[in-house]
């Protein structure tokens, strides 16, 4: 399918018309135009909004797992450690991603259906005395939402560590304060709930990531480091993507004449509908409390009498496009995303109806 009429995969997200609208002017070189670079500043500024932070923000070409790389590349040095707090696929991620620069790595692992608990974190975290700890807000194959990154952050710093959160399928849609919660590093995809194509990738940084940073000195193409004064110096290390950088900036206005907490809200009500249409018409959801299910994707298990292809393909044949899984999940668990352009409690309730008639079958 190159479209869906009912699409509801946890991105990349439907692109509504008035950011594609971004792509339909013939730019200039963004090398050349200090438009370009107020442009630039202009986005840097709206983000620190959305996240709450005073940190620096840098907004680099490319899909977000770039910058996952880019944040443990631009802050281990090869005998480093990092502790990756871990209750699904992404955050395990981490520790595969530091063990294969070569960084001693551990993982704190919780069970996929739950969440991290911080005390266990504590003792672990103390035992290791990392140079890095790494979490994970949204565990989209997971559906579910971590509450304590606030008690996370407080961790890192008695431990004199880097606070790493990718909050790449969440911030926007969910609750979340960057400074409040002490994230040294927080990490955010386009195509999520920014309601792009997988284009650009932002980055929050603290004072405390960038000391750590220099004195790293990371120089490959994921590097922080020549990013830190783009606006200041109207230079940028590669050829960015005007028109990306346009259509971050339709976003984010989209969001601000909403308000963000209404923006918010519509990200909630949607959810709840997804879960409550899901429990009426029998599907059992994957975490194992509603509380930490994420205002952005919903998982559910696979119903009983399909396979996973079985149920998938009924799906498509009306329509109805949702996300499949990965790993241990593979085959078990599907996901519904609901984030950016699809937080739509219509399109929610359509897709939830089509559901409604495969599994009547």
């Amino acid at each position: 399918m190159e479209s869906y009429r009912i699409g509801l995969v946890p991105g990349p997200v439907r692109v509504p018309q008035e950011i594609k609208g971004a792509w339909l002017n013939d730019y200039a070189s963004p090398d050349l135009e200090g438009e370009f670079f107020g442009l630039y500043r202009e986005n840097q500024l709206l983000l620190k909004k959305l996240l709450h932070t005073e940190n620096d923000i840098i907004i680099t070409s490319g899909e977000a797992m770039s910058i996952l790389w880019g944040s443990l590349k631009s802050t281990l040095r090869s005998d480093g450690k990092l502790l990756a707090v871990s209750s699904g696929l992404f955050g395990e991620g981490f520790a595969e991603m530091a063990e294969a620069l070569g960084v001693n790595a551990e993982v704190c692992a919780f069970p996929y259906d739950e969440v991290p608990d911080p005390q266990k974190v504590y003792e672990h975290a103390l035992r290791f005395r990392p140079d890095v700890i790494t979490a994970v807000h949204c565990e989209t194959p997971s559906g579910t939402l971590t509450p304590c990154l606030e008690d996370l952050g407080r961790i890192a710093r008695e431990v004199d560590a880097l606070f790493v959160v990718d909050f790449v399928s969440s911030a926007g849609g969910a609750e979340l304060d960057v400074d409040v919660c002490g994230i040294d590093i927080g990490l955010l995809g386009s195509q999520k709930v920014l309601s792009m194509p997988p284009c650009l990738s932002v980055s929050s940084i603290s004072k405390r990531a960038w000391s750590v940073i220099e004195d790293v000195n990371y120089s490959g193409y994921e590097s922080y480091l020549s990013w830190k004064n783009v606006p200041d110096e109207h230079l940028t290390p590669y050829t960015h993507d005007w028109a990306a950088m346009k259509a971050l900036n339709i976003s984010l206005n989209m969001i601000n004449r909403e308000g963000v907490e209404a923006f918010r809200k519509r990200h909630n009500e949607s959810a709840k509908l997804c879960r409550d249409m899901g429990r009426e018409i029998g599907l059992r959801l994957f975490p194992k409390n509603e509380s930490i299910s994420s205002p952005t994707v919903t998982a559910f298990y696979v119903p009983e009498k399909f396979s996973w292809p079985e149920f998938d393909m009924a799906l498509r044949e009306r329509g109805l496009a949702v996300g499949g899984n990965y790993g241990k999940l593979a085959g078990k668990v599907f996901r519904i995303g609901h984030m950016g352009s699809q937080a739509d409690p219509e399109l929610v309730r359509e897709g939830m109806s089509v559901i409604r008639e495969v599994m009547g079958m």
